[in-house]
């Protein structure tokens, strides 16, 4: 028998069952640890995931000495960057869940420590794993569009808020934008090969989720649950950027890559009230553009698959173990996408445009 990759979970939450999901159905790997702040809870979670050979632990570093070659980090978002430093430093790999943390400066920290170290540091982003994510950004950077010069992505939920450490900013860091709003905009950059953002001009609301006609957890609820921006990028480059949990509206619009030479609209492939965002699949794609003279709109084929995106991102970051790296969603890339998150929230809260500056990491 080959080499058996021991994995351990840090966060007991919903989120964690995807992964021991994912990781179930890879052969050479196994659950050994899970951590949870909750006395008790990381005992049960093993229980109800029948996880035979792991062991249970209150805190996250004592399970950090256990020989482990990667971990999975599925804790609230205001935990994210001390538990991603700690497994970095205890010479683990890590498959962290987006986003990637609650400010800029965090970042920036775990992405040096990673550096510092030599050991992976994977973001969660697992729409990229849609084939047709793959066709979109082959399209755009083969320069089917020509130069892009402007892009408006995001996405919105008629009523989609959740509840729970989500709406609670001691514990999420922020709200729509964190938890949906970094979905879009890593389409929108990925797409793009990630420009560097220069500024944003933000605005953020929670009218709904701060009413207890639409939310019953009103008067806990102070994140945002709608916000809009616009980022301008190196190379004459605009981002219109929208997102909602709730609204009275069935959609905030299509993404949209505008080019010199073509125009393409994306649209998202989930609908309903709790649909219209960029954690599903694609749902179509059209090229705008000009043949002899005519106005012309072409549909571009989609790829018929029945991947399931998460899966694959569990997957590819067990490849990269086995292979020895580098990550397949780097920190430092997805960098650029937590900067932006945190100048739309400096920007929403002075009400006035602020510049975006990310140190040099080396």
């Amino acid at each position: 028998m080959g080499k058996i990759y021991r994995i351990g979970i840090i966060g007991s939450g919903g989120i964690a069952g995807e992964h021991v999901r994912a990781y179930k159905r890879i052969e050479d790997v196994e659950i050994v640890g899970v951590a949870d702040i909750l006395p008790g809870r990381a005992e049960e979670f093993i229980k109800r995931w029948d996880l035979q050979q792991a062991k249970g632990f209150d805190d996250h570093r004592k399970m950090l000495e256990m020989e482990l070659d990667g971990v999975s980090i599925c804790t609230p978002n205001v935990a994210h960057y001390q538990t991603t430093i700690d497994s970095l430093r205890a010479g683990k790999h890590v498959m962290l869940e987006k986003p990637m943390s609650v400010t800029l400066e965090q970042a920036v920290e775990m992405v040096q420590v990673a550096k510092q170290t030599g050991n992976m540091l994977n973001i969660g982003f697992q729409p990229r794993y849609d084939p047709n994510m793959g066709l979109i950004k082959d399209l755009v950077q083969k320069g089917q569009l020509g130069k892009v010069y402007y892009v408006e992505t995001g996405g919105g939920r008629r009523r989609g808020m959740p509840g729970g450490t989500f709406i609670r900013q001691e514990i999420a860091g922020a709200g729509a934008m964190a938890d949906i709003g970094c979905y879009s905009l890593d389409l929108a950059l990925n797409t793009l090969g990630y420009p560097k953002p220069l500024t944003v001009s933000a605005y953020t609301s929670n009218h709904f989720g701060t009413n207890p006609k639409y939310h019953p957890e009103a008067d806990r609820f102070d994140v945002e649950d709608f916000g809009v921006a616009i980022v301008r990028f190196e190379n004459d480059l605009v981002l219109n950027f929208k997102t909602s949990w709730a609204m009275h509206m069935d959609t905030l619009g299509a993404t949209m890559f505008l080019g010199t030479d073509a125009g393409m609209k994306v649209l998202p492939g989930s609908s309903g009230p709790w649909g219209g965002v960029w954690d599903g699949n694609v749902g179509a794609v059209s090229i705008f553009h000009d043949i002899q003279g005519h106005h012309t709109e072409s549909i571009i084929p989609l790829i018929d698959h029945k991947l399931s995106v998460f899966e694959e991102k569990i997957k590819d970051f067990v490849r990269a173990l086995r292979e020895g790296g580098p990550a397949p969603i780097p920190g430092e890339q997805i960098l650029r996408n937590q900067a932006i998150l945190d100048g739309i929230l400096r920007s929403s809260q002075t009400k006035r445009e602020v510049e975006i500056h990310i140190p040099d990491i080396g």
